[in-house]
């Protein structure tokens, strides 16, 4: 329900539409990022979000902090962030970005925290520190008296006040009120003279024991406060009368006892009242001074009210829920929540608060007794966890393996098929992001598997890619064909996309299997029909409006024109793919920019700054904890190297790469790397042809066993050469004439170009 007078949503977003015209902000690019984090429907008449979490955060953070310039260059402004000590990482976040901001405006930002806050922005001229101590002796005999009001204390009593007191602020007002409340005190003559003894005041010895007898004065006000600590430091009216077990006129006591003790703060009149605890340590005292057991009650009483009657506070803040559930001990039914919290801050790729939010929910799950239904959310868990460690440590981080390999043992046991297939195809994604070929064929195969055997279809597309995908690295090239061809035949245009239980969410798989197959086509001898299929998944891509499908099929397609020789095509795909990677932060596309910039530079002529920006690229692709197509990297580098009469060196690069084929299994580029290093050894100043010959003999048994033509016919142009020059004009002419001889399209490319060239010279 929305609390009686609370404005609708549509009137919401009018207001904030007004203010951000007032503060002369490009409305139409902010008020939609605004209102997804005000948790507002999207405003009509504005285009959909077309982003990634991380560049919708970045986006919104630039937003608010332009806001934010834009009012204190209009008019001087004070800001006030207090308990840092308590801010989340997001939060923290945003004020170090105002805070690089603040020099240039008329802005006054005061912090508050604890000593032990560390800041995690660096020190600047334009920030001043002041470490308050604790009160001395005359300052607290002066709080003592300015709170005691026209109440003269004896001297007696002031000095157990500023003793006990210890010089902490609020323990000396506390202290105070609670000896004056406590009575046995009369104004006197003399300030010396007391009605009683100091024995009788019963002067509590710490700060949490003036705290719970102040509550206990307070009669029909405890039990309100008691009720409010459990809901929070701040809570509002309407959610309060909804879980209070009391009237609403003692409810009204109670609040005003509270407010003129000044326990609590009010703003607004009910029922749009909000209620704050004056200090973090009164909310605590409240809470503590609880028995477990009515904890318990008033925590559970406060989730089943927030779930069945406050739908979009359980919606917008589902940890709320998953704390009362938590501390109410109902484990259960807590978990969906934590994890719907996970989710949410993935979404706003808050990825610090939802490691929190998902670690809880796991940390709850350890004392939940195994069922179907647990297993079911712990996978779901561990899934969002993998997310976020994809997001803030790379597809190939470590510490994914773990994660995946228990919800992989869990999904099994749960029964879900859907679910499982999301496991599996995470986890098949972390062994070929990291070259671990052998265990991401396993998994892929296994993923197919259970696909087929769930009625739904919809995840069909994706098994089959994810097999496809891997058998190309394998080099199992026409099982991969197969298996990329049937995604497409499966895959269903009116079907938006495959669900993915993993946040952020739908992939268009058939759009990548076509995007993929392409590779296959050259490899395997049609160069022709790969270009236009891959120029269709290109138009596929496009029109589906996934920025992150769209990259990956850009990418897709530089590696075919890269295959092709074409480095103006492929300068343009790497273009492309930079300006979407750029636009929605993937990062790793970025660095694979920078790879195949490089090896088009080469190959125009730009060898040394080539090589260097191949280098680079190269080097933080390794950092993301990548591997796969490393050899293939590492080929285009060493055959660079040569372009520059760097044999060493390149001979050096292709001794590598075959070491990585050997021990990863990634064998789609190992024809060519064995061709290359018979180039290379004939390039040396003792050239060594026997080997060479013997290299080259490797690539074409390689490419025959792959059934890889385009690669045999490099290979046996390469031989062909060598026989050329060694006068074998006859042998020559009768290895290359039957594999070119073999093609029926590609005539335009240079390989084939090159291939006829080298067979009229022989004739």
């Amino acid at each position: 329900m929305r609390e009686s007078g609370e404005e609708t949503p549509e009137t919401q977003c009018a207001r904030l539409e007004q203010a951000l015209q007032h503060a002369g902000l490009p409305v139409s690019e902010v008020l939609p990022l605004l209102a997804a984090l005000l948790s507002l429907p999207h405003p009509e008449d504005y285009p959909p979000l077309q982003l990634t979490p991380e560049r919708q955060k970045q986006k919104t953070q630039e937003a608010l902090i332009a806001w934010l310039v834009a009012e204190a260059t209009q008019q001087p402004v004070l800001m006030v962030w207090e308990d840092l000590h308590w801010a989340d990482p997001s939060t923290l976040e945003l004020l170090g970005l105002l805070l690089d901001q603040a020099p240039t405006v008329r802005l006054l930002t005061v912090l508050t925290c604890r000593p032990t806050f560390v800041p995690p922005w660096a020190s600047r001229a334009t920030l001043t520190q002041l470490t308050l101590t604790r009160l001395t002796h005359p300052q607290v005999e002066a709080m003592v008296q300015q709170v005691a009001g026209g109440t003269a204390l004896p001297v007696a009593v002031r000095r157990q006040l500023v003793a006990r007191s210890d010089g902490v602020p609020l323990f000396v007002e506390e202290l105070t009120k609670t000896v004056l409340e406590a009575g046995g005190l009369q104004d006197a003559a003399e300030p010396d003279d007391l009605t009683g003894s100091l024995d009788a005041l019963a002067i509590p010895a710490t700060l949490q024991d003036v705290l719970r007898a102040r509550l206990d004065r307070l009669t029909e006000g405890k039990v309100v406060a008691q009720l409010g600590a459990v809901l929070g430091r701040t809570f509002g009216y309407e959610l309060l009368r909804a879980v209070a077990p009391l009237d609403e006129l003692a409810l009204w006591r109670g609040l005003g006892q509270l407010v003129q003790a000044e326990v609590l703060y009010q703003r607004g009149v009910p029922p749009q009242a909000m209620y704050t605890f004056k200090h973090a340590l009164i909310q605590e005292a409240a809470y503590q001074s609880l028995l477990k057991r009515r904890r318990q009650q008033h925590h559970q009483r406060i989730a089943q009210v927030l779930a069945a009657h406050f739908p979009e506070t359980a919606a917008t803040h589902p940890e709320l829920l998953a704390r009362h559930y938590t501390e109410a001990g109902l484990q259960s039914e807590a978990l969906p929540y934590w994890h719907q919290a996970g989710q949410r801050a993935i979404a706003r790729s808050a990825y610090a608060e939802a490691r929190s939010h998902l670690t809880t929910g796991l940390e709850v799950l350890a004392i939940v007794p195994e069922t179907l239904t647990r297993h079911q959310h712990a996978v779901d868990l561990l899934m969002a966890l993998d997310w976020v460690l994809v997001a803030t440590k790379g597809e190939g981080a470590p510490e994914r393996e773990p994660v995946l390999t228990r919800a992989a043992a869990l999904g099994q046991q749960a029964g879900e098929p859907a679910q499982q297939c999301a496991v599996l195809y995470g986890l098949r994604g972390f062994h070929f992001t990291r070259a671990e070929y052998q265990a991401a064929q396993a998994v892929a195969e296994q993923l197919l598997g259970v696909a087929q055997r769930q009625p739904d279809p919809a995840w069909l597309p994706a098994a089959h890619y994810a097999l496809g995908q891997t058998l190309i690295d394998v080099g199992a090239l026409t099982r991969a064909r197969t298996h990329l061809e049937q995604g497409i035949a499966l895959d269903n245009p009116e079907r938006h996309a495959t669900p993915h239980t993993a946040p952020g969410g739908m992939r268009r798989y058939g759009v990548l299997c076509r995007a993929r197959v392409p590779t296959v086509l050259w490899a395997l001898g049609y160069p022709d029909q790969a270009v236009q299929r891959s120029q269709e998944a290109l138009t596929m891509a496009h029109a589906l409006a996934n920025p992150l499908v769209l990259v990956a099929a850009l990418f897709m397609s530089l590696l075919l024109h890269r295959c092709r020789r074409e480095w103006q095509t492929v300068q343009a795909r790497a273009e492309a793919m930079l300006a979407l990677a750029t636009e929605h932060g993937f990062a790793r596309y970025g660095v694979l920019h920078a790879l195949s910039q490089g090896m088009a530079r080469v190959a125009q002529g730009q060898g040394e700054a080539g090589i260097a920006q191949m280098r680079q690229g190269l080097a933080a692709y390794r950092a993301t904890g990548s591997a796969a197509g490393i050899a293939g990297y590492l080929a285009q580098l060493a055959e660079a190297y040569g372009q520059v009469d760097q044999v060493g060196e390149g001979l050096h690069l292709l001794a590598e790469a075959l070491a990585v084929v050997d021990t990863t299994g990634g064998r789609f580029y190992e024809a060519e790397l064995h061709r290359l290093h018979g180039v290379l050894l004939l390039r040396q100043t003792v050239p060594d042809a026997p080997a060479a010959e013997a290299c080259f003999q490797q690539a074409l048994a390689v490419a025959r066993r792959q059934q890889a033509k385009s690669f045999e016919l490099r290979a046996a142009m390469s031989l062909a050469r060598l026989w050329q020059e060694q006068g074998k004009r006859a042998e020559a002419r009768e290895l290359l004439t039957p594999i070119y001889g073999w093609f029926t399209e590609g005539f335009d490319t240079a390989d084939l170009q090159e291939a006829r060239a080298l067979l009229d010279a022989l004739a």
